[in-house]
């Protein structure tokens, strides 16, 4: 049985005015300054088809949170990152661990902190139905080889040209630096999320997420430190809730839209199980609740104000896509000829799902930056439009729903496809898996991320 919450400690040390955790009843904060329109980002026409004509009140409210919730993080594991600093974050993390394999109950004194981060992981919020669940995940699984490929794509330019997050991954230094882990990373826990085992609350999947949750709290507590007020007057914090959940939303609705988009319709009880779907994983990761929605058409008013005022490219944008191309220029041989011949089709298909702009934004401090985008862009439409129009003939074949469930009985099996390909790069670069421990000493460094 998990022990009553309590309010969580605020970690923020009341250095700016706006360095505080929403409680009900204040005054909502105005928008950080950087959220500004920007044309290469607010002409995506992804989210057209479901979007709100015009917003209700309780509508009104939610992205009136969603900006306020720009300037802070996660409340319950920033508090547990604070807490291990103190107490040591070897210590720290095994107390997690032991609460994680066992339940909270299982340590003779846990630090408050653990206690209101575990009453919150063993009690799923009201609105999650285990069977809505798994009719998302199925749906998600179901979508197109081009719509998990656009989503892939327009998550990467939001990663390296969007201003919040190209500038929390370059400081950080690990794409440049260790790239590989971080690639096992994110892959793995992708593939982890489409599994059936992530409800488990004492499944793998499940656990690793809250893993991965605490690494991005330790990223933004060492990155609100090093930065300072400076950054954060005009920035808001570092991996913002909001950021987060605008992410889940593309990674909950890109891959259905584009299949809707291109002719295999989705209705919207399909685009609301698939909002459900991520909008629990957003929860076990961290997302305030007050700002998760419950329904497609609040998500997407949600993601498309997050994505129309990504900004960016940042000086991190030309760093890392500069790390990229050079380590291209290195390739030896034939290999190394086709890799950088490859290049410009990839750009095509960059330009195809997220725009020209954002494309050339991605390459511009590159010797890529004038690569043509045609045919390329033509030619990636056309793979779009036929993968998409071959799933609608299959899906008038007998027996889909036997397909859909068989297709996602172990999780999303390009995904999977995905993970042993990492797997095999990484192996051959001398990493074997990921232990989710690499930044817990970053809490605790004056500038930058040590990598451990």
């Amino acid at each position: 049985m998990t022990k009553a919450a309590t309010p969580a400690t605020t970690v923020a040390p009341g250095r700016h005015r706006y360095d505080y955790y929403y409680q009900p009843g204040i005054p909502l904060r105005p928008a950080p300054p950087r959220l500004q329109p920007d044309p290469a980002w607010s002409a995506l026409p992804v989210f057209d088809a479901f979007k709100p004509t015009s917003l209700s009140e309780r509508q009104s409210r939610l992205l009136a949170l969603f900006i306020d919730h720009y300037w802070q993080g996660d409340r319950l594991m920033d508090a547990v990152a604070m807490k291990f600093r103190e107490i040591g974050a070897k210590h720290g993390r095994r107390l997690l661990d032991q609460a994680l394999e066992h339940g909270i109950d299982a340590l003779d004194d846990p630090p408050q902190e653990l206690v209101d981060l575990f009453a919150s992981l063993d009690n799923p919020p009201a609105w999650h139905d285990p069977r809505v669940w798994e009719r998302g995940r199925r749906l998600w699984i179901d979508c197109s080889l081009a719509g998990k490929v656009g989503m892939v794509i327009q998550d990467a330019i939001g990663t390296f040209v969007g201003a919040e997050v190209s500038s929390a991954v370059g400081a950080t230094g690990r794409f440049v630096n260790r790239f590989t882990v971080r690639n096992v990373e994110t892959v793995q826990w992708f593939f982890d999320a489409t599994k059936p085992g992530f409800l488990d609350r004492f499944g793998d999947e499940f656990k690793n997420t809250v893993r991965v949750r605490l690494m991005h709290s330790q990223v933004r507590i060492g990155l609100r430190s090093s930065w300072g007020d400076e950054h954060f007057d005009v920035h808001g914090n570092p991996i913002s809730t909001s950021l987060t959940m605008g992410a889940a939303v593309t990674f909950a609705l890109l891959p259905m839209l584009t299949d809707h988009n291109h002719g295999r319709t989705k209705s919207r009880a399909d685009m609301d199980a698939a909002m459900l779907y991520w909008s629990y994983i957003a929860y076990v990761f961290g997302v305030a609740p007050e700002i998760i929605p419950t329904n497609a058409e609040d998500g997407i008013m949600l993601a498309q104000y997050a994505t129309s005022t990504a900004g960016g490219p940042t000086d991190w944008t030309a760093q890392m896509a500069g790390a990229a191309s050079d380590n291209l220029a290195r390739v030896p041989g034939i290999a190394g000829m086709l890799a950088r011949s490859a290049v410009s089709p990839a750009i095509g298909a960059v330009a195809y799902y997220s725009g020209d702009a954002l494309a050339r934004a991605l390459v511009a401090a590159t010797p890529y930056r004038d690569v043509p985008l045609q045919p390329w862009k033509m030619l990636t439409g056309l793979a779009v439009h036929a993968a998409v129009k071959s799933r609608m003939v299959t899906d008038r074949i007998p027996g889909r729903r036997i397909r859909m469930a068989t297709r996602s009985a172990f999780g999303d099996p390009w995904e999977l496809a995905g993970v042993q390909l990492t797997k095999i790069v990484a192996k051959r670069a001398g990493v074997n898996g990921s232990p989710f421990k690499h930044h817990d000493q970053t809490p605790n460094t004056p500038a930058g991320c040590p990598i451990r």
